[in-house]
């Protein structure tokens, strides 16, 4: 299924890339990278070589520096990437497997319910078809492993993707954080401005922890905002 092509969490910017690295943990350069592509010049010992890469998320070209870029559907692709990455996947080689995935999920794969369900298998046929020996197959089998007859995505991956809920056209439309142990903190295109809330109570994380920071008690600020102290504790401890 297809976006609508006016969908807000497609089109409208709501993270800067420093939002983004915080939220995600993902270093400010890779996500610029992410977001838009990269050029390099490479020396050899007999020629000089420019080597490129493409935009992998969704981004939007901002009028001034600082500005918002990552529509929500940009953050829910840079997350994803971000899961791929702890897997141990060399970024610089994950290319032909996302090319594959947009060729055989969908467009904005990465932030489709579809993958979820149907990505592994997708990328054992593209580590099949591109031979054993082949770095692009190595890149996918390393993201996936057999199990009950079947492939699934490695769990460090399977824990990420768990952490994403869709609506009903298969695509992101919440994500929980899981740096957080205790605080159920979400990024919601719809509450919050897509800022970090917390789940239950819709109230921001930056609005509860700023009487934290200015003296007020836990027990004063879960009366006022609705959220447990336990939860406070965590998302207060998380942001030092």
């Amino acid at each position: 299924m297809r976006p609508a092509k006016r969908d807000e969490r497609f089109t409208v910017p709501l993270y800067t890339l420093a939002e983004a690295s915080t939220y995600l943990r993902v270093p400010q350069t890779t996500l610029r990278t992410w977001a838009d592509g990269y050029e390099q010049r490479r020396h050899d010992r007999t020629e000089e070589r420019t080597v490129s890469g493409l935009p992998i998320i969704t981004s939007i070209k901002a009028s001034q520096r600082g500005h918002a870029r990552l529509p929500f559907i940009g953050i829910a692709e840079a997350y994803v990437l971000n899961a791929f990455r702890r897997s141990g996947v060399p970024m610089q080689r994950i290319r032909p497997s996302l090319d594959w995935l947009v060729q055989h999920v969908g467009p904005h794969a990465l932030a489709s319910k579809d993958l979820y369900t149907d990505g592994a298998e997708v990328l054992w046929q593209f580590a099949q078809q591109t031979g054993e020996d082949s770095p692009d197959g190595s890149v996918a089998r390393h993201l996936i492993v057999p199990r009950s007859g079947q492939y699934v995505f490695k769990d460090v991956v399977k824990h990420y993707l768990k952490q994403i809920s869709f609506s009903d056209d298969n695509y992101a439309n919440l994500i929980r954080l899981p740096q957080f142990e205790h605080a159920n903190v979400v990024l919601d295109p719809q509450r919050g401005r897509g800022q970090p809330v917390f789940g239950n109570s819709g109230v921001r994380v930056s609005d509860a922890l700023g009487p934290l920071h200015a003296g007020e008690s836990f027990d004063a600020v879960s009366e006022d905002y609705g959220v447990p102290v336990g939860e406070l504790r965590d998302a207060l401890e998380l942001s030092a």
